[in-house]
């Protein structure tokens, strides 16, 4: 039985709908365990049916878990049309934040005999609470990134260009396993640590520079999430100040973070520090956010979040300064929201590393 249908029927039957139309290609992950690149999830109260064509059919067969597989043959919502009605569905539902206005138009004209709900975040919100393979997934891609910077310290020198940094760390994840970045690598350095999505560019890495580099591992279709920020020579007074306010803000975020804690209380933690320290100003992002499937999931760490954490979801902590003219600093790590607390599972080193 797959687990994650049998929750979303009870999701369904909330809001008085007889089937969902997955469109979004992680839903259709999650739900199905399908890899592949085409295919639709219909999900019912009677059944749960995968439509492919003939390319993923056998693929299909093999991956997905308590589905019904069906090579639509060319004629796709004919298909689903059919199978609603074979399993009798008027209220359709379909996700109205993964449709185009064209598709939109396509599901009107197909689906004509049928009332199409649009809906919003109905999988999302249970993708929220990961299960213990999702969990072993995660911690694994966090296992390759730290590997990887572990390998990147031994190899970084002056005079390297940011993108030869990024491409070696992208390059040592994926001997490590991965099978990809889980977003562009952001290595920024010297003035441009100031930019917190500074993506690597052909600036030269100089003595003295700041370094932060924010990077992630995908494995088997889950990500990991991590930054860190070190120096090549002595950064100077300043940079030291401020990566030390930083590590201080992320150390009280990963001690503290905890179930029943809002989104809002957990940004509150890191944001205090930095704003009593004097560089609330520098700091113009949230203090985390969710992972999983996708890089960015939720629920935030945000002034605005009201969501309240619970065990299973897994989030980031990542407070950051960023002064124009003199550089930044951020250090984030991915931690697991447990019933005690919280387990974290980046465990590359956050004291500030120089090196020569």
């Amino acid at each position: 039985m797959n687990q994650r249908v049998v929750k979303l029927r009870k999701v369904l039957d909330k809001h008085n709908l007889d089937a969902l139309l997955a469109y979004s290609p992680y839903n259709r992950r999650y739900l199905s365990y399908f890899t592949g690149t085409a295919g639709y999830v219909v999900i019912t109260k009677q059944d749960a049916v995968f439509i492919t064509d003939f390319r993923y059919v056998e693929q299909a067969k093999q991956q997905c878990q308590g589905f019904s597989i069906v090579n639509h043959e060319g004629k796709v919502f004919e298909t689903v049309a059919e199978v609603l009605k074979k399993n009798q569905a008027v209220n359709v539902g379909f996700e109205q934040n993964h449709v185009t206005y064209g598709e939109y138009q396509t599901l009107v004209e197909k689906l004509a005999g049928f009332t199409l709900t649009p809906t919003s975040n109905l999988v999302e919100e249970l993708r929220m609470f990961k299960d213990e393979e999702e969990l072993q997934l995660i911690r694994h891609a966090a296992k390759i990134a730290d590997d990887a910077f572990a390998h990147l310290l031994t190899w970084i020198k002056p005079g390297m260009t940011e993108i030869e940094v990024k491409n070696e760390l992208e390059f040592t994840m994926r001997k490590l396993g991965a099978s990809g970045a889980s977003f562009d690598t952001i290595v920024a350095s010297g003035l441009r640590s100031a930019l917190p999505h500074g993506v690597a560019s052909k600036k030269v890495i100089e003595k003295g520079d700041m370094i932060t580099i924010d990077f992630g591992a995908i494995y088997e279709g889950y990500i990991s999430d991590v930054t860190r920020t070190f120096a090549i020579g002595e950064p100077g007074e300043e940079l030291r100040k401020i990566y030390e306010i930083v590590r201080q803000a992320q150390l009280a975020g990963v001690e503290q973070i905890r179930a029943g804690m809002t989104g809002k209380e957990a940004d509150a933690i890191c944001r205090t520090i930095i704003d009593e320290a004097g560089y609330g100003e520098y700091f113009g992002h949230s203090t985390g956010h969710a992972i999983g499937l996708e890089v960015h999931e939720g629920p935030g760490l945000s002034f605005r979040s009201e969501v309240e954490l619970q065990p299973g979801m897994v989030v980031t902590v990542e407070p950051g300064i960023y002064v124009p003219g003199v550089g930044g600093v951020r250090i984030e790590d991915d931690i697991v929201i447990t019933k005690d607390g919280n387990e974290i599972i980046v465990h590359s080193p956050k004291e500030l590393i120089v090196l020569d």
